[in-house]
């Protein structure tokens, strides 16, 4: 399979968690729910890494490999229980939406950190992203 297809897969189960997320939120402090699911996701990511790679490969990991994939890990803990709270105050289909203008993060920071190109493309893109989020959310 392509990237294209990988990534249509992260979007269905993405969209997918939401909705999982929404009910499992209900009652429960939002902190505690993103640690049982985080618990999930580390025992499901450390079952797929142990079936596919070969245990060597963690010994050779650079401090640089270390560092940036740690940071990604704040990064995304952080991200998720903003997520949580926000489903627990708010409806899946407005949180999902805004939750998805991390597409114009993505471009913004690859093209200052990665020297992506931020062509008249993906500047459009990333508008017709923002208008989109603003039309999913916003309910009177």
């Amino acid at each position: 399979m392509n990237w294209f297809t990988w990534s249509l897969l992260s979007a269905l189960f993405a969209g997918l968690t939401a909705v999982l997320a929404k009910v499992g939120v209900t009652g429960v402090d939002s902190n505690l729910a993103t640690a049982i699911r985080t618990t999930v996701i580390l025992l499901f990511a450390w079952v797929m890494a142990w079936m596919t790679s070969r245990p060597a490969e963690l010994a050779m990991l650079s401090s640089r490999t270390w560092l940036f994939l740690a940071l990604s890990g704040v990064a995304t803990g952080l991200s998720w229980l903003c997520y949580f709270r926000a489903l627990q105050l708010g409806q899946a289909s407005q949180v999902a939406p805004v939750d998805k203008l991390s597409v114009v993060f993505v471009l913004f920071f690859a093209a200052l950190f990665l020297r992506e190109p931020l062509t008249l493309r993906s500047g459009l893109g990333g508008l017709l992203i923002v208008a989109g989020a603003i039309l999913l959310a916003w309910k009177r």
